[in-house]
Parts: C-alpha cells; sequence; structure tokens
C-alpha cells in the first residue's frame, strides 16, 4: 500500500469577516516568518525585511476585491500552501528573488537607468511580453 500524505485543511470560513480575521492571520504568520526565509535563502543582500513585507501585503492587496468567503479561503490555502514550501526550503533561492523580489517590475535600485536609451517601441514590446 502506497503512503498518502494528509493535509490538513482549515474549515471554511463562515462569512466575510471570518475570512478577513483568516486573512490578517496569514499575514502575521507570513510576517513571523520573514527573519528565517531571509536567513534561509540568505537574501540580506538583494532585499531587506520591509520589502519583502511590502511585497506580501501587495499580493493580499491584489485579491481585496474578492467578497466570496469560499473564494478567499481557497486563495488562503494556495497562500500557506506557498509559504509553508518557501519555510521548509522547498524552493532554491532564484525562485524567490524571481517571484517576490524582482517580479514583474524588475530590480528596485535597477528600474531609474533600465530603460534610459530605448524606444518607444521597444519599451511598449517589452512591457506587454514581461508576465
Amino acid at each position: 500500500m502506497a503512503f498518502a500524505m494528509r493535509v490538513k485543511v482549515p474549515p471554511n470560513s463562515a462569512n466575510l469577516q471570518e475570512a478577513r480575521h483568516r486573512t490578517f492571520d496569514f499575514f502575521r504568520a507570513a510576517c513571523r516568518s520573514i527573519p528565517s526565509i531571509m536567513d534561509i535563502y540568505n537574501l540580506y543582500d538583494v532585499v531587506n525585511p520591509s520589502q519583502l513585507r511590502s511585497t506580501i501585503a501587495a499580493e493580499i492587496r491584489k485579491n481585496a476585491h474578492i467578497t466570496n468567503p469560499k473564494v478567499i479561503d481557497m486563495l488562503l490555502f494556495k497562500a500557506m500552501e506557498e509559504l509553508s514550501n518557501i519555510t521548509e526550503h522547498a524552493k532554491q533561492r532564484h525562485h524567490i528573488i524571481g517571484q517576490y523580489v524582482v517580479g514583474n517590475q524588475g530590480l528596485v535600485q535597477d528600474a531609474a537607468n533600465k530603460d534610459e536609451n530605448v524606444s518607444n517601441f521597444l519599451k511598449n514590446f517589452y512591457k506587454s511580453n514581461y508576465f
């Protein structure tokens, strides 16, 4: 018989207020894990903890328009899974840097001089092809 790993799934939120409370709890847990993430992936040379905290807050704010508690619970489950993968070192350093430090806009310190001598055509092309 194959070994099946059981994942404990939290119960569904009864209403929007409970889902909102769970979102704040997740944000607190994610912020508390930032120092260990910085140590595990040695991110001190690329980003500081406040920038990671801002990135987490921005990811949560992207879904602020959602009002269905079931959808919020599903997004929280995905976020908890992502956080556990990161804290259990299931990702490599370049994954973390690419997803949460660089993102779609490039490094913050490189953004000023990135497009100095580029034509408008290339600026629009680059903007449309970054995912």
